[in-house]
């Protein structure tokens, strides 16, 4: 399966080369050139697996280039500790009629967490793959809580070291806390005055695309593709 960017025809690549690359040289996103596609059997059948064996089962489609036991190792990793529920996103009645799809029950307790648990695993995946040798720089522009789950999804994950910009008393107290309080050696947070989120996400992005000689730069926003992909599995339980 090829990815190409939403923004051009730029060459498309494979799905390891898009997991690594996060987003196309152009500025789009990377998304599939075809779509998989699910038959009725297959979706249902999804009702009846627990959440990593339906994340494996969907993220298979997505990423041909990963072996099912590269994607089994990464996603036990992502969801196998660090979540206080079995479940990992638990179906919940509420009331007489109604269900909620709890999300918070990851480390930081955002919903994000679902997908940059993931991230990493896959991030460090596609090193592999691609024989990268470069020490990768994830660059994470937030307004909060991406932030905070981004820290805790890279938390010295080896070859790979993450800076997390956050605009100057535009983050809630519990925000600011959560991130400048993490741990980890290859972690940074930086407070950035005079700067809102989007103009901040625009100097992230200009960082990516000038070129370094020692370090590969990153850069991870709330729309990424793969991220996105990290969610279907949460919306696929309890299918009737």
């Amino acid at each position: 399966m090829l990815y190409h960017s939403t923004r051009s025809d730029f060459p498309a690549v494979d799905s390891a080369q898009a997991v690594l690359e996060g987003l196309a040289p152009d500025g789009g996103l990377y998304v599939p050139s075809e779509f998989p596609a699910f038959s009725l059997e297959e979706i249902a059948s999804l009702s009846g697996m627990n959440y990593e064996q339906r994340a494996a089962f969907v993220l298979a489609r997505f990423l041909p280039d990963f072996t099912r036991e590269e994607l089994e190792k990464a996603i036990a990793g992502a969801y196998g500790t660090g979540f206080d529920h079995e479940a990992v996103a638990p179906m919940v009645k509420v009331g007489d009629w109604a269900h909620s799809l709890e999300l918070w029950h990851g480390p930081t307790l955002a919903f994000k967490d679902m997908a940059l648990q993931m991230l990493p695993q896959l991030l460090s995946a596609a090193l592999r793959e691609t024989g990268e040798d470069k020490t990768v720089c994830i660059l994470v522009a937030t307004s909060g809580d991406t932030g905070k789950a981004a820290l805790a999804g890279f938390q010295d994950v080896p070859g790979i070291r993450i800076c997390v910009f956050y605009p100057d008393g535009g983050v809630s107290d519990v925000q600011r806390r959560q991130m400048v309080s993490q741990e980890g050696e290859n972690v940074t947070v930086c407070a950035v005055r005079g700067f809102e989120s989007a103009p901040l996400l625009h100097i992230s992005f200009e960082a990516t695309t000038s070129k370094f000689i020692y370090i590969k730069i990153l850069f991870v926003t709330a729309i990424q593709n793969l991220k996105f992909m990290g969610n279907i599995s949460k919306k696929s339980k309890n299918i009737p």
